[in-house]
């Protein structure tokens, strides 16, 4: 799925989205996964100092966290 179709889908739906869509839409806005423990996955951005941890929760991501991911997008223009 392209990066414009996540970015519709997670605005429009946060409280419904798939963990790694979540995931994916990090990597396509240019966040690299730095580890993972668990259902725990921590990313960080390439250029900004910009770091994250999601958890997936029966495959789908957390509302909050989907908020986080969009505000972040939102605010370094990414």
């Amino acid at each position: 799925m392209s990066k414009d179709k996540l970015l519709t889908k997670a605005k429009s739906s946060t409280d419904n989205f798939k963990f790694n869509d979540l995931i994916k839409l990090a990597e396509l806005c240019g966040f690299e996964k730095r580890r993972q423990k668990g259902s725990h996955v921590i990313i960080k951005h390439k250029a900004h100092d910009v770091l994250m941890n999601f958890q997936n929760k029966g495959g789908q991501a957390k509302p909050y966290q989907v908020k986080q991911l969009l505000k972040s997008i939102e605010d370094y223009n990414l």
